[in-house]
């Protein structure tokens, strides 16, 4: 590795390390530089803004999250099996320590950033890199009757993050009668009592 990629890996060390603890707003570009152990101008060769710095934080966070393999549609399995299986690895995203750190330290900006929510918004991870195709492709095999395939697919997802993964990144007390196995079968219980197609039932 470069010397060069080799520090700009070290400020952006040091940087997810301050914004997780302090946010972004607190962090001065001069403590990312002292943890860092690098001059301010190295740091502002590599970032010319903290908001350029903070896009290298989160897409850096993003690349360590794992995402399970993309799951495809098959006529030789169940349709609400294959949804329990989409439900459940998009749950065990939302709930990993990975994932919620990076909404811990996007989530102050994005209120203050429009710029940055909607470039997040376009960002797609979890089963939203394939859920879209997946449902198309039970369209196709007339097993769901879909009009705006974005909006159930975001109203599957949107269903999982209210009860898994907020009250987690706000600090909420769960629910101990709402488990995560309970929410991933209602979730996809509701959806398939919206788009399945009747006589497939």
């Amino acid at each position: 590795m470069k010397l060069s990629e080799k520090k700009r890996l070290q400020i952006i060390h040091a940087a997810e390390h301050l914004f997780a603890e302090h946010g972004a707003q607190q962090t001065s570009m001069d403590l990312v530089a002292q943890t860092a152990e690098v001059s301010k101008r190295t740091v502002y060769n590599h970032f010319d803004s903290k908001e350029a710095l903070l896009y290298a934080v989160i897409e850096n966070m993003l690349s360590q999250v794992t995402q399970d393999q993309e799951l495809v549609y098959t006529n030789d399995k169940p349709m609400r099996d294959q949804l329990i299986d989409i439900a459940k690895s998009e749950a065990d995203m939302l709930t990993s320590a990975p994932f919620l750190r990076i909404a811990r330290v996007a989530f102050l900006e994005l209120l203050q950033n429009p710029d940055m929510a909607a470039h997040l918004n376009n960002t797609k991870v979890g089963c939203m890199r394939y859920f879209e195709t997946f449902i198309d492709h039970a369209i196709t095999a007339k097993q769901l009757e879909v009009d705006d395939i974005t909006f159930a697919a975001k109203q599957f997802v949107f269903q999982l993050k209210s009860f898994i993964f907020y009250p987690r990144l706000y600090g909420f007390e769960l629910d101990a009668h709402i488990t995560q196995d309970k929410v991933i079968e209602e979730t996809v219980d509701m959806f398939l009592a919206r788009y399945q197609i009747k006589s497939e039932r």
